[in-house]
């Protein structure tokens, strides 16, 4: 592509993306458990003093533990795929690697602030490659129609160059057959500093060129969206976070200011409040003028606590209904049956489900990625996908225990609260039923032995009679 059609398409989809990143950046502060408490100004007066010596400012992590539930609610156990092969499968298996499972929870967790979460793979030297990019990284260009598609992608990020010390800010553009690369001097206009960057090996010169073609019939990016709207988690709980961390630290700050007395004097014989109270505690007495009705008096002040305790209670149920999660105070637990503890998730398995459902054609996309890459035929992807939550075991056992003779051994053995591997337990169960049976054949031949022994020895004792 050439060079002044690329700074025409950075300067018409960057400032937007600037905006995006931003509330990115927001929500994955958030995440971390540094709001916007932290970010506001103690209060002064006119002089510059601040009006109160306590500037307590604690925060609530909320949003970090809103997401973290959904995240361990569905990807605890990662999504299963058939494609109708085991051959295919276990392809796909060793394509999807050992970091799959954390693949799925990053992939979760940047859905859930950024609103969209990217999935970016390539052909390497070691085969199929695939990881999860930065959602502030990746700025998508789509097609008008009404089934939209992904005509492009940037891929922008700051880097330094390692034998000047710059700052440059880097942009593959990625389209279905390549990827060429730009970059600008941070600081520089995108008229004035973008270039050509030489950062790919030609395989055949060895040479560092600034395109590269990848050969993978699409765009090698897959969007997983957080829901239908493309919203992140935080935009519905944000002012209620702030609003509790507000009155939480303002309780906290009320707690530690009046501790110090106020004094009412009346009739002070001193000039200078920091000598009356020097004299306070040097002398534990002070010096009041011999007039009528001098006195010295303490003021307590008086906190609100039940008022703010409602406050805090109400703002957090309104955090853990708008955030469609669950409060996980041991008051909601106890000793509760399976359907109470689902009607616990209702929210959050909502939710979730609007998320499976705009994550499921990305995961089918990355799988068929695969087999295209392997040159396998991939017809339907079949996606199974496993919820982790609290259960009842006590109830689950007893269930199992009164299914014996209704359903088969093993659709008992993967509802059990006690059994992992299916397959596995049914292994060990024929073992075990197959050493109880070689020990009653011993059994029942050694009694049978013995039988026949005591009869022999009676007529044994005959024959030497005679």
């Amino acid at each position: 592509m050439e060079l002044e059609v690329m700074k025409k398409l950075i300067k018409r989809y960057e400032p937007g993306h600037v905006d995006f990143a931003k509330k990115c950046d927001t929500a994955e502060r958030y995440y971390r458990n540094r709001t916007d408490i932290f970010l506001q100004k103690k209060k002064e007066d006119e002089e510059g003093n601040p009006i109160r010596n306590a500037d307590n400012r604690i925060p609530h992590n909320f949003h970090g533990l809103i997401v973290n539930q959904k995240a361990s609610y569905a990807f605890t156990a990662p999504p299963l795929f058939n494609i109708g092969s085991e051959q295919a499968n276990q392809k796909v298996r060793d394509a999807l690697g050992d970091g799959y499972k954390k693949n799925c929870m990053e992939l979760c967790v940047n859905a859930a602030n950024c609103g969209i979460a990217w999935v970016h793979y390539w052909r390497s030297e070691d085969g199929f490659e695939w990881a999860v990019v930065d959602s502030r990284e990746v700025i998508p260009v789509m097609s008008r129609k009404l089934k939209r598609k992904l005509l492009g992608a940037f891929r922008a990020y700051a880097d330094v160059d390692e034998a000047t010390g710059e700052a440059y800010m880097v942009y593959e553009y990625w389209t279905e057959t390549e990827c060429q690369a730009f970059r600008r001097r941070i600081g520089d206009t995108v008229d004035e500093g973008l270039l050509y960057y030489d950062m790919f090996t030609n395989p055949e010169t060895g040479e560092m060129v600034s395109q590269y073609r990848h050969d993978m019939g699409e765009v090698p990016f897959i969007p997983f969206r957080n829901n239908n709207i493309d919203t992140d988690d935080l935009a519905n709980i944000k002012p209620l976070i702030d609003v509790y961390d507000k009155v939480f630290s303002g309780f906290i700050n009320d707690l530690d200011d009046i501790q110090e007395l106020i004094f009412i004097l009346v009739g002070y014989g001193g000039t200078d409040l920091n000598g009356f109270l020097q004299d306070l505690k040097k002398y534990k007495v002070i010096k009041l003028d011999t007039d009528d009705g001098a006195d010295a008096k303490t003021l307590s002040i008086e906190i609100p606590v039940e008022a703010r305790n409602a406050v805090l209670e109400a703002t957090r149920k309104a955090i853990f209904e708008q955030g469609q999660g669950f409060d996980p105070q041991p008051e909601n637990f106890g000793n509760q049956s399976g359907e109470a503890l689902k009607f616990m998730y209702a929210m959050l398995e909502m939710k979730t489900g609007l998320m499976q459902t705009e994550f499921e054609p990305g995961f089918a996309r990355l799988v068929r990625a695969i087999c295209h890459f392997h040159g396998q035929r991939c017809d339907k992807v079949v996606q199974v996908w496993t919820r982790t939550s609290i259960k009842n075991d006590t109830e689950l056992a007893q269930i199992c225990q009164q299914s014996v003779g209704i359903v088969s051994r093993k659709t008992i053995l993967a509802s059990h609260p006690l059994v992992e591997d299916v397959e596995e337990e049914l292994k060990q169960l024929a073992a075990e039923e197959e050493e109880a049976q070689e020990k009653a054949e011993q059994y029942g031949g050694a009694f049978g032995n013995a039988g026949k022994g005591n009869e022999g020895g009676e007529g044994g004792v005959g024959n030497n009679e005679r």
